[in-house]
Formats: structure tokens, C-alpha cells, sequence
């Protein structure tokens, strides 16, 4: 088999969805997870609830005032640093969401046998900001129409995808693809592959928190990775 043969093969492999109960067994522990965001200063987590767990979608209560949603545009560190300085947003965490394996690590999400997307947990004030402006900013800080793929960054993981927390959310993604797509089309661009389900509905439903290494990468290595391939184009009017 020659090298791009070989390339090829690895490649197809790790464009392909795992099956269910084909997907790597994780493990029952909770990652270790630091307190506060590096940046907001805010918590990452939540509050508990009152069996001291974190609900069935893996992440904690933030009470009346603030909102939430998990998104997912390629690798995580620039994504997650894209959000922290929206105005309104009050915390911002890195983990793995729409896959099977519990309590994955990013290694075995590398493997493409888990079936997460590299995710961000974004919390936001609607006094401050709105979802509809952060799922905008989202469409346009990457290239929704790469399939499994962020520019060089090609796997599963790198798949764009929207986990709302309730069915408003879903809804308001899927009108602001619509609404985005002839946009796309007119400029040259296939059409959008962005998963949108609620985080429920994702995979075995959680949000699983990635290594404290990955959290706010961004902000401890300021000269690290970005991937940002955004076509350039902003929402028509």
C-alpha cells in the first residue's frame, strides 16, 4: 500500500460515525476539573443538584438568570476563546459532547471511536446577550459546510454541531442555518452539515468536561493553535 494510500485509509476511518456498540467503553469517574474559568473567573461546573451530581446532560444548575448551550466548530481551544470575550457570556468550558464513550479522554477522542464532537459549553447573561447572537457568531467563526473536517483538522470530532438545551434552542439554530445557507450557496459553498439536536438527544445525551489542560488553552498558551476557517461571510441583513 503506498503512503497516500495509507493516508487515505486513515483518513475514511476517522470521517466515519462509530456505531453505538462499536464505541470505546470510557469509564464511570468524572474528569478532574478546576473550580473557576481562567478567564471569567466564573465556575465551569455549576451547582449541583441535590443528590450532589450534575444532571442528566452532565452539567450543573446555573440558576434563573443565566442560559446555556454547547457548540461545536472545529478544534476547541480557538472556539472556546472566540466565546469567552462575547459580551454577556459568564463561563466557557472545553469537553466532548454527541459521542457514546463516557468520560472520554482526549486521546481516545482523537481515535475517532467515541463519537464526540470537541465541544464548548458556552453560559450567557440574556439581559447581556442572546442566544440567536452567539449561534450567529458561531455560523461565522467557522466553515459549516466542511463535513467532519475543520481545514486540516479532518475527523468526527471536528464535526460542526448545535446541542441546545431545550427545543427553543434547536428550533432558533435550524432558522439561523436557513437563514445562513443561501449566503453560502451564492458565494460557492455546499451546503451546511452542522448538527443541530438537542444535547439530550446528542450521543448518549451528556457533556462530558475535557482534561483541565484543554480548559481556556488559549489564555495559558496565547501563541497556541487556532483553527478558525471562516469563510469570511456575515449574516444578510
Amino acid at each position: 500500500m503506498s503512503i497516500f494510500d495509507r493516508i487515505f485509509a486513515a483518513s475514511a476511518v476517522k470521517t466515519a460515525m462509530v456505531e453505538r456498540e462499536n464505541a470505546l467503553p470510557g469509564r464511570d469517574t468524572l474528569m478532574p476539573l478546576r473550580e473557576k474559568n481562567l478567564v471569567t473567573g466564573q465556575s465551569m461546573r455549576g451547582e449541583p443538584d441535590a443528590a450532589g451530581g450534575f444532571g442528566p446532560t452532565g452539567t450543573g444548575d446555573w440558576g434563573p438568570d443565566l442560559e446555556s448551550v454547547v457548540l461545536a466548530g472545529g478544534c476547541f481551544w480557538g472556539v472556546e476563546e472566540i466565546f469567552w470575550q462575547q459580551p454577556g457570556v459568564y463561563t466557557t468550558a472545553v469537553g466532548y459532547a454527541g459521542g457514546y464513550t463516557p468520560n472520554p479522554t482526549y486521546e481516545e477522542v482523537c481515535t475517532a471511536q467515541t463519537g464526540h464532537t470537541e465541544s464548548v459549553l458556552v453560559v450567557f447573561d440574556p439581559d447581556q446577550t442572546s442566544l440567536k447572537h452567539l449561534i450567529e457568531v458561531f455560523f461565522t467563526s467557522h466553515d459549516p459546510t466542511q463535513e467532519m473536517r475543520q481545514g486540516n483538522d479532518v475527523g468526527t470530532q471536528y464535526r460542526s454541531a448545535v446541542y441546545g438545551f431545550d427545543d427553543e434552542a434547536t428550533r432558533l439554530a435550524v432558522e439561523t442555518a436557513e437563514r445562513y445557507g443561501p449566503t453560502l450557496g451564492a458565494a460557492g459553498y455546499g451546503p451546511i452539515t452542522t448538527e443541530v439536536l438537542s444535547l439530550a438527544e446528542a450521543g448518549d445525551g451528556h457533556f462530558y468536561y475535557a482534561e483541565d489542560v484543554h480548559q481556556q488553552y488559549l489564555f495559558t498558551n496565547p501563541n497556541g493553535y487556532r483553527c478558525h476557517v471562516s469563510t469570511g461571510l456575515t449574516f444578510p441583513a
